[in-house]
């Protein structure tokens, strides 16, 4: 991971969040560059959900900071983050074509031809209704809607949980396949094993602290193991 540089897509200082006596997040300070595919790795209780939410402005910070390309989370963030959250906040009752529409109007990075060619290639038609669809295929509707943006960066929170195997590798071929090279991907799992794959970089949080930023493949020179291996030692699960 790289030191902090004008050039970082994402800056963070001094980051902390509390509820009530809480302390979710403390004092943390993390550079994420352009062009990676970055594991956001914890166990339940470490602070992966907070520190997402407080990088999409759904939180406020107790204290510090973040700028993604020069900015505080707030509108500008918005129009260059494509965030897919835990849980699906797609209702039931809308047909998917509408889902393309909603989200061609609110975002001018959305490709609409892009997300019709993905949505072809699985064979879900546009005026399904989101009830008629599998959880799975759901998972796949919110990710091709995800990324059919030209989103600068793209955080997916466990994007493969709770999906059956065929569903997984195509989420993963998707995030390895359709994003913009330039931008980067944040992307919190459990499922270690399952990404490790297709990672850059790792960041392991534990209680509120980052105890490690470091590429996979000095991880795997360093210790002699993979990523899963060195995180069941490190978080001892």
């Amino acid at each position: 991971m790289s030191e902090a540089s004008a050039s970082s897509l994402v800056s963070i200082r001094g980051l902390s969040k509390k509820y009530g006596k809480h302390q979710a997040l403390d004092n943390i300070n993390l550079e994420i560059p352009r062009g990676k595919i970055i594991g956001l790795l914890g166990t339940n209780g470490s602070g992966k959900t907070t520190l997402i939410k407080l990088m999409n402005g759904l939180l406020v910070p107790s204290k510090g900071q973040i700028l993604i390309k020069g900015n505080a989370p707030g509108v500008e963030t918005k129009a260059c983050v494509s965030y897919l959250p835990e849980r699906s906040y797609l209702p039931d009752n809308i047909r998917v074509s509408h889902l393309l529409s909603y989200f061609t109007d609110f975002y001018e990075d959305f490709d609409e031809n892009k997300a019709l060619s993905m949505l072809s290639s699985l064979q879900i038609a546009p005026d399904s209704f989101l009830k008629s669809l599998s959880k799975g295929t759901k998972e796949k509707v919110q990710l091709i809607m995800v990324m059919s943006r030209r989103a600068s960066l793209y955080i997916l929170d466990e994007p493969i949980a709770g999906v059956d195997p065929a569903a997984r590798d195509y989420i993963l071929k998707t995030i390895i396949r359709d994003y913009n090279e330039e931008a980067s991907i944040l992307l919190s799992t459990h499922l270690i094993s399952d990404i490790e794959t297709i990672l850059d970089d790792v960041i392991f949080l534990k209680d509120g602290h980052i105890t490690l930023t470091s590429s996979v493949e000095d991880i795997r020179n360093r210790y002699g193991k993979s990523v899963d291996s060195y995180f069941r030692e490190v978080f001892a699960c």
